[in-house]
């Protein structure tokens, strides 16, 4: 199947755009979606941000896709992509798709999951399949980027509840997750530059020496060169290094930093879920032959 993408979600300008569903599961949350798309879920429109949860919470993203552009923006296929966001953010959690189709669905426990896919693939008689999910436990706002095509899912801890409801530390939750959504040549892939991987970073200071190496630099200076150029990458894919999108002399990291200080608590980017349409492709399209 040739399919369109869409991320679970409401606009009718694509086949492509993105929506995170948060359920307060402790009930103890005011939340007001920016769309009502049945039973709690946020639908974000372009530019958009959701509401924050607090500890406690869950939220999840979905993407799901069909094969044309009419169906991607039916009330059917968004009321879909809205009850999957919501498995992923109430389930049990799934280490797969097959996993998730398989559960109980929350909002009709005399379904599973694919019954429901099934039902609104038979009625629209057209294909639909689920290409990718993530689920986050803990503190998360959310952000679609502009053009429609991009969506983050964020988490930040903090220490008090208190603080995770004003207004400055919502701010900076949307700024960052703008900034995710945003980020041009390239993607962040990790939060901290911790993270990156040892053989990563030996595979990178290898291509680093033999770069110096071929522009004539002596053999005793090539590992000080490699690790010099190693900040250039971690400032490209390390999230807390990158320069801040929107006061790029202010790194991320450096930004959530001043923010811990006004608010007088300790910050911290726990994990991120960048989705851009149709780079989960090769689940869906493999699923779907």
């Amino acid at each position: 199947m040739r399919s369109r993408s869409r991320l679970a979600a409401a606009l009718a300008l694509c086949a492509a755009t993105p929506s995170c569903y948060f359920s307060n599961i402790q009930n103890d949350v005011d939340r007001t979606p920016t769309m009502d798309a049945g039973a709690g879920a946020s639908i974000l429109m372009p530019g958009e941000s959701a509401p924050m949860v607090v500890p406690g919470t869950a939220a999840g993203i979905v993407e799901l896709r069909c094969e044309t552009a009419p169906v991607a923006n039916g009330d059917d296929f968004k009321q879909l992509a809205s009850d999957l966001a919501r498995q992923v953010a109430e389930g049990s959690g799934a280490a797969g798709v097959e996993a998730l189709l398989a559960q109980k669905f929350v909002g009709e426990p005399s379904q599973t999951l694919q019954d429901r896919l099934l039902d609104v693939q038979n009625r629209i008689r057209e294909n639909m399949v689920v290409s990718r999910f993530q689920k986050f436990e803990g503190p998360a706002g959310s952000y679609e980027h502009h053009n429609g095509r991009v969506g983050v899912l964020l988490e930040v801890n903090c220490e008090t509840d208190f603080v995770a409801k004003t207004d400055d530390f919502q701010a900076l939750v949307r700024d960052v997750a703008m900034h995710i959504a945003a980020a041009s040549p390239a993607a962040a892939v990790y939060v901290t530059k911790e993270e990156v991987p040892v053989d990563v970073l030996e595979k990178e200071k290898e291509i680093y020496r033999e770069q110096a190496r071929a522009a004539g630099k002596p053999d005793k200076v090539l590992d000080k060169i490699a690790e010099g150029k190693l900040k250039d990458f971690y400032s490209t894919f390390c999230l807390l290094e990158q320069p801040f999108v929107k006061e790029p002399k202010l790194s991320v990291g450096q930004l959530v930093d001043q923010k811990s200080g006004t608010l007088g608590d300790t910050l911290a980017v726990r994990e991120f879920a960048r989705f851009r349409v149709g780079e989960g492709g090769d689940e869906a399209e493999a699923a779907a032959e």
